[in-house]
């Protein structure tokens, strides 16, 4: 039986591997499709920062396991890629952040751990790929009994066919709401 959170309970909104190079296979095609959505992200993080709504930043490591979130931002904004959307998606003092090792934002991580200290039992996953990290981590939030929702125009894959594929997945077996973020509305 699966553990239900509070209905009533917080939102909070995560970035999911924004922060990088794109200096890795595929980057190319990614990049296309991420630049656009971090400027929706960033219109979004602001409407859930005037809401008070939490924002964490939960970003893959790169196997770089003596750095830190900053090490992670200095080493996106070395490159000209990386530094277009960590320019746009800068997270503020009042943002979280976690990284992590894998594909899901939970596996090895204290991403739980900090949900439940905020209250939170509703989820907005945001960021890239949505075929891998968005998926991954989407699920396991549904598994843990988050109420999930992974806005279509706050998220891209390098193909646009597995960006939709992915969407379609979710909302049939996490439940989640996957429309547009301009319709997601906060409290």
């Amino acid at each position: 039986m699966k553990h239900e959170k509070d209905p009533n309970g917080e939102t909070a909104v995560l970035i999911v591997d924004m922060i990088g190079d794109f200096g890795f296979e595929n980057g190319d095609e990614l990049f296309a499709h991420a630049l656009p959505i971090a400027r929706r992200i960033a219109a979004f993080k602001e409407r859930a920062t005037q809401a008070s709504v939490p924002v964490i930043y939960v970003n893959d490591n790169y196997h770089k396991w003596k750095d830190d979130f900053k090490a992670t931002m200095r080493a996106a904004e070395s490159s000209n890629r990386g530094k277009q959307i960590a320019t746009i998606l800068r997270p503020g003092p009042e943002d979280y952040y976690v990284l992590k090792p894998q594909r899901s934002g939970f596996f090895g991580t204290p991403l739980n751990f900090l949900l439940e200290s905020l209250h939170v039992s509703k989820l907005i996953v945001t960021g890239i790929t949505t075929d891998m990290c968005v998926l991954f981590t989407a699920h396991d939030a549904y598994m843990r009994g988050f109420t999930v929702s992974v806005p279509s125009n706050c998220t891209a894959a390098a193909d646009v066919n597995d960006h939709k594929s992915a969407l379609r997945l979710l909302s049939r077996i996490a439940d989640a709401n996957i429309n547009d973020s301009d319709t997601i509305m906060f409290r």
